[in-house]
């Protein structure tokens, strides 16, 4: 595949759109944000996707809605029930930013278009795109990470950002945009997969600058980095789980390690301190007034 510095060079590769939305058509997982135009409850998904695992995402998904169904029923929750939903999820920042996303439109009301959405605290240009398109059919291409490895193996190179916009966006062309930013996602999670891409099956392969040519994956590198229970990452859950069962708080093994989260969790605004010193979830100490940190940029799905 060529480098990105070379792109300018390479003829854009016409592909047959029927083809890709017949076969999402016959093939679609039955995901269940896909059956909603609700922006809510789409912003809710596109925040839950990232990061993670549609399959795993759909649970926690079908329960936070049924806790809070709109907009105005999460930005009245109290921070800790919000994290007690989103609880087993990870990355608890996420459910901070969407709490706060919902505040605003309660305030302000549902932003009319893309760009408006990049007014909501948290949400990038990626899921701006992907609640205008999926809510409203608005005509912009959504790329995350799926969609930027079909585009790449697509044409045979790769793009820097600006210039792969354009690309999705010229293959979106007239297109319905909801439908088309939904199977160009599903056929990168499902066909064009990071490591073993099946060209055999794809509806795209005739007309693909890749098809067959992919390298195979490289193995993977052995890491010899610490284990997982020895990452502070690890600790942040331990220490958030505890505080909603109402537990003791762990110390990792190391004051100078729980010293360290806890400070990070306070500045994220996951937790605060009490007049005694000890911590709790933020909305859970008295006199707290559960602030929020700001969060501009924090949306970013990698893949589903």
């Amino acid at each position: 595949m060529r480098a990105a510095g070379r792109a300018a060079t390479v003829a854009a590769v016409t592909i047959d759109v029927a083809a890709l939305l017949d076969w999402y058509a016959a093939v679609a997982r039955p995901l269940p944000w896909r059956a909603t135009r609700d922006p809510y409850a789409l912003l809710v998904s596109e925040v839950m996707l990232q990061q993670t695992q549609a399959a795993r995402v759909v649970p926690y998904y079908e329960r936070f809605l049924a806790r809070f169904p709109d907009a105005a029923a999460l930005a009245a929750a109290p921070v800790a029930d919000v994290l007690r939903a989103w609880s087993g999820l990870g990355y608890n920042r996420r459910a901070l930013a969407l709490r706060a996303a919902a505040a605003h439109v309660v305030e302000r009301g549902w932003p009319a278009d893309a760009a408006g959405l990049r007014a909501l605290p948290g949400v990038g240009p990626y899921t701006a795109a992907a609640v205008a398109a999926f809510a409203w059919d608005e005509p912009v291409a959504a790329v995350d990470t799926n969609v930027r490895r079909v585009v790449a193996r697509l044409d045979g190179t790769e793009r820097g950002p600006a210039a792969l916009a354009a690309r999705a966006q010229e293959l979106l062309g007239d297109h319905p945009a909801a439908v088309f930013n939904q199977a160009a996602m599903e056929l990168g999670a499902t066909v064009c997969t990071p490591r073993r891409p099946r060209c055999d099956v794809c509806p795209l392969a005739a007309g693909c600058a890749s098809a067959g040519a992919v390298a195979p994956p490289a193995p993977r590198a052995r890491r010899d980095g610490p284990r997982f229970e020895d990452t502070d990452r690890w600790l942040r859950g331990r220490v958030v789980a505890a505080l909603l069962a109402g537990e003791p708080v762990p110390d990792g093994g190391d004051a100078g390690r729980l010293a360290r989260v806890l400070a990070g969790l306070e500045r994220d605004g996951l937790v605060c301190r009490r007049a005694d010193g000890d911590v709790a979830l933020v909305g859970e100490a008295p006199g707290d007034g559960s602030p929020l940190p700001p969060v501009h940029g924090l949306f970013s799905r990698l893949g589903h």
